[in-house]
């Protein structure tokens, strides 16, 4: 009897186990966040799912244990515009470290391969969005010289001709960061993320100039992880945009 007590023991522990294997564990401390709120949502091929939302504690530290469903992105934000995304393996561990009030410019991971993938993306992009803000901001001081009469017209066209010259090279640097992104990572997730990617709410790869890059974003997914839903879900997307261009 204790023997066949002992046996059902053990068994019900390795289940428990089995059924942990693909937990996902995110943790993190992140600067000036003590007491403060973070919120966790999974990314679904359809819409953003809430998961949850953490107290941070008196350190700004957190933990989070979830068991992943498939493959897929998780937002982890402080607030509707300041947010990163996490693209973690099932059983994976992360750990964040940042800034509360600037997560998405400040933070950095230790993390597997795909979420570090998605990391370099989000730096590049806040490279982009520097170089975007100096832009703006010496257009701006530019017309406010040209409202003060401290420049004359003339002046202001010249300077603009200027800015609107870095703006059409940041643009470009943007764009070509994004295009070899996805052709040196055909067959991750990240490359999803990396295809829609905007500059200045302007689409770097849009579907009428290169739609080759979706295809091209599809095949590789369909060969490493074509059950996987977001693959499912950007195939008919993909086949839909076939259908439209082939009226």
């Amino acid at each position: 009897m204790k023997k066949l007590l002992f046996v059902s023991l053990t068994a019900v522990l390795l289940l428990a186990s089995c059924g942990n294997k693909n937990d996902i564990i995110i943790t993190g401390t992140l600067n000036g966040g003590a007491g403060k709120m973070i919120y966790i949502e999974e990314m679904t091929p359809e819409s953003r799912l809430f998961i949850d939302s953490i107290k941070l504690d008196s350190k700004g530290h957190f933990k989070f244990r979830y068991a992943m469903p498939y493959k897929t992105f998780y937002n982890v934000h402080v607030s509707e515009s300041d947010y990163i995304v996490l693209l973690p393996d099932m059983g994976e561990k992360i750990d964040i470290q940042g800034d509360y009030d600037s997560l998405s410019y400040t933070y950095h991971l230790n993390a597997g391969a795909e979420s570090q993938l998605l990391w370099q993306l989000q730096d590049y992009t806040n490279n982009g969005s520097r170089t975007l803000l100096d832009i703006v901001s010496t257009d701006q001081h530019n017309q406010q010289l040209l409202a003060e009469g401290a420049i004359t017209q003339a002046d202001y066209d010249a300077a603009r001709k200027q800015t609107d010259s870095l703006y059409l090279d940041a643009f470009a640097d943007q764009q070509q960061y994004v295009v070899h992104f996805i052709q040196d990572n055909l067959g991750s997730l990240a490359t999803l993320i990396a295809l829609y990617k905007p500059f200045n709410n302007r689409p770097l790869i849009n579907t009428e100039d290169s739609f080759e890059f979706y295809e091209a974003v599809l095949e590789g997914l369909e060969e490493s992880m074509p059950d996987n839903p977001h693959t499912l879900n950007f195939k008919n997307q993909v086949e839909r945009t076939r259908f439209q261009y082939a009226r």
